[in-house]
């Protein structure tokens, strides 16, 4: 008997921003252009309301989602998925006051990409799969809380250190073999055997 494991089993769910992409990066570099000469740093006031209306506002500029630049953990772990033959799923949030980047991440993932199936949602948690690879912890907690044995593959961002969990992996650039012999206990529990032709 020979075993094979089948794609649909084996789903990689793959977030975007901070993910594949470096939105933060991005983010920054557009609020210090708008930063005045007397207003604080921007750690400082990143969760005011003013600033939040500017993070708005930057998003909302045609094209800013097409500009975003790849992120290379997330396109690590990208490449070790395409290795174990998992079927690919970017799963992205879209948000609510920026019509024009549900229809940018989509293309974004078409031009980076393209052997993916994109899903854009406002609920991460409801999105079936066997891993996730997300850097937001909210996200993760809520997609666990469905996937109890799900595997979550944590890209490191400063938003997510100290993040624990049993059934996830936080990548940092230098542990890239832990993350393929955890994605490897995935597709080994996934096998099933079946008759040789």
């Amino acid at each position: 008997m020979a075993e094979t494991v089948k794609r649909s089993e084996l789903v990689a769910l793959v977030d975007m921003d901070g993910t594949l992409c470096d939105y933060q990066g991005a983010m920054v570099r557009d609020l210090e252009r708008l930063r005045g000469p007397s207003e604080p740093p921007l750690g400082a006031a990143w969760d005011e309301p003013w600033m939040r209306a500017r993070q708005d506002l930057i998003r909302s500029q045609p094209g800013w989602w097409m500009r975003l630049e790849r992120w290379r953990p997330g396109f690590d772990v990208l490449a070790e998925l395409r290795a174990l033959e998992f079927e690919l799923h970017v799963l992205t949030k879209g948000p609510a006051n920026s019509t024009n980047a549900w229809a940018e991440k989509l293309q974004w993932c078409q031009q980076h990409v393209p052997d993916a199936r994109v899903t854009v949602t406002m609920d991460k948690g409801l999105v079936y799969g066997k891993v996730l690879v997300d850097d937001w912890p909210e996200y993760i907690h809520r997609w666990l809380m469905w996937r109890p044995r799900g595997l979550v593959i944590v890209p490191a961002q400063p938003w997510n250190e100290g993040f624990c969990h049993a059934n996830a992996v936080r990548y940092d650039g230098t542990n890239l073999a832990e993350v393929k012999a955890r994605l490897e206990a995935v597709r080994a529990a996934a096998r099933t055997p079946t008759r040789a032709e």
